[in-house]
């Protein structure tokens, strides 16, 4: 099982990716767009996350800063339209 499989802990809440999509840019760093799931044990949440990391040596990654985005159409569009206008 791989780790897009496979969920990892954190406290009481397990994180799933569920698509991610990277662009490779400059000599080492990429940018990784994915859907995420958050499960609790009060329900799950769906969320967009933007993820800035770099490849170490041995060609595996490390992640430096991430943004998360709710998985709200309005916010989105709002987003997407503020990316494509500047």
């Amino acid at each position: 099982m791989d780790d897009d499989d496979r969920g990892r802990r954190n406290g009481d809440v397990e994180f799933e990716t569920i698509r991610a999509e990277k662009v490779n840019f400059g000599r080492n760093n990429f940018l990784e767009v994915a859907r995420k799931r958050a499960r609790t044990s009060d329900g799950t949440n769906e969320f967009i996350s933007v993820s800035r990391g770099y490849y170490l040596p041995d060609k595996s990654e490390r992640f430096k800063r991430s943004l998360t985005i709710p998985d709200d159409p309005e916010v989105r569009a709002f987003v997407a339209e503020k990316i494509r206008s500047l």
